[in-house]
């Protein structure tokens, strides 16, 4: 379908792919991607380094040219960037800002050179909490500080999509948590936020979608919670005495359950809540326990093995 066949509706998605593809050569960077954002809320771009995600982004933002395929952004094509960029808030890799000025007149050079109003520095200071640091050099402030002051930038023309490549590479754990919080007061005030990354706890904890890439080709497109509803949850046990590891898994398949043995730990398929009644099997059996623990789906476990199978997929 060309780009001049798609009418974009009332319930448009913010980003629009069919069949994207990038190659640089006889590298091929984005293969036959396809996917849709509907509007609203923080979706996390993930993959690992390499996957394709800047790539994406890039051709998105009408700074590369896409081999073939099409896409959309808030319901325009990307062949005409001209019509959508206005709207449209991006942090790629690092802000390119200017040392020596204040995070003040960094945004004051922004607001003349794009003939915004100046009460907006203000409005976006205050959103990214840095009016009291305003005043201050940019080369003085910390890394998270120079992210946020980097966003704010990207807010100025109150873009109704913001797009984020990777926000939190190098910030410490308390600039990590203070640019996860300010995601969600974006999407809360009604911004829809897409966020590039491969820190899969952080997109966990910050997200509400996720699109999910390996080598350029699509893995998962929809709701972080039903992914992770969609794996199995797992009870682990070790026994004190290793003599006792295939006697405790017994005890498992005995129940019905399925078992996997790795490295003396006995893995089985089953609901959280299971952890209690197996260590009651294993007391029974006079089995002592060195651990139990029941193991809930994290987005980094299931992203290993839908990237795995994947990779499987793709090579067979």
């Amino acid at each position: 379908m060309s780009s001049s066949q798609y009418k974009p509706d009332g319930d448009e998605p913010v980003i629009r792919l069919e069949s994207l593809t990038k190659s640089f050569g006889s590298r091929i960077a984005v293969e036959n991607l396809s996917f849709a954002i509907p509007p609203g809320g923080v979706t996390g771009f993930v993959g690992p380094n390499g996957a394709g995600k800047s790539t994406t982004f890039r051709m998105l933002l009408g700074l590369i040219k896409p081999t073939s395929g099409n896409a959309w952004m808030l319901g325009h094509p990307i062949e005409q960037p001209s019509r959508y960029v206005s709207q449209v808030g991006a942090l790629i890799e690092a802000p390119a800002l200017y040392p020596k000025l204040t995070g003040y007149n960094n945004l004051l050079s922004l607001v003349r050179l794009g003939n915004m109003p100046k009460t907006r520095i203000d409005e976006v200071l205050e959103i990214v909490d840095l009016r009291d640091r305003s005043g201050d050099r940019y080369e003085n402030y910390s890394l998270g500080m120079k992210q946020r002051l980097g966003i704010a930038a990207a807010l100025l023309q109150r873009p109704k999509l913001l797009m984020l490549d990777e926000p939190t590479n190098g910030l410490d754990p308390a600039g990590t948590v203070e640019i996860r919080e300010l995601f969600r007061h974006l999407a809360d005030a009604g911004t829809s936020v897409v966020v590039s990354s491969h820190l899969l706890s952080e997109i966990q904890a910050a997200c509400d979608r996720l699109v999910m890439i390996q080598s350029g080709r699509l893995v998962f497109s929809g709701p972080l919670d039903s992914l992770l509803a969609a794996q199995h949850s797992s009870v682990i046990a070790v026994a004190a005495d290793p003599g006792d590891t295939h006697r405790l898994a017994r005890l498992a398949t005995d129940s019905g359950k399925e078992v996997t043995i790795h490295e003396g730990q006995v893995e089985v398929n089953a609901d959280t809540s299971w952890s209690a009644d197996f260590g009651r099997l294993a007391m029974d059996a006079n089995i002592v326990l060195s651990e139990l623990r029941p193991v809930k789906p994290d987005l980094e476990t299931t992203f290993l093995k839908m990237t795995a199978s994947h990779e499987e997929e793709a090579t067979s």
